[in-house]
């Protein structure tokens, strides 16, 4: 269903595995569709992955009077991604406010090795006052 919203994702496939406020984890299955040169999932699927399930978790977090949209995301690639991977975002209730918000995302292999680490950019703001016309 996502993916129909925004195709891109229908690229990697991505299966939404837990989705709870504030919270929400992806899996990408290894294939050679998202493979990089040396057959271990190209970190951009990664990076996809992680773009997702953090679009997901502030679709079901984020409080009705405010809006997001991202504004950058910064990732360290720490270890080789040769399985299956398990893309996670996270934030506490609280930090829904007006501004930016660092989103925590981490991307785990099958032995919870983290492969991916980082945070995106999001920038919240209230919602426009509807028009009574």
């Amino acid at each position: 269903m996502v993916a129909r919203m925004a195709p891109y994702f229908g690229t990697i496939r991505p299966l939404i595995t837990e989705l709870r406020p504030n919270y929400c984890q992806c899996l990408i299955k290894k294939r050679k569709a998202v493979h990089n040169h040396i057959q271990t999932v190209h970190v951009i699927a990664i990076c996809n992955g992680l773009e997702m399930a953090m679009g997901v978790m502030a679709e079901a977090s984020i409080p009705a009077h405010l809006r997001w949209i991202p504004k950058g995301m910064s990732v360290d690639y720490t270890a080789k991604a040769g399985s299956d991977i398990r893309c996670e975002a996270v934030v506490q209730p609280e930090q829904w406010v007006e501004g930016d918000l660092l989103v925590p995302v981490t991307a785990y292999d099958q032995h919870d090795v983290v492969v991916v680490k980082g945070h995106i950019k999001l920038w919240i703001s209230a919602k426009p006052a509807k028009s009574s016309a």
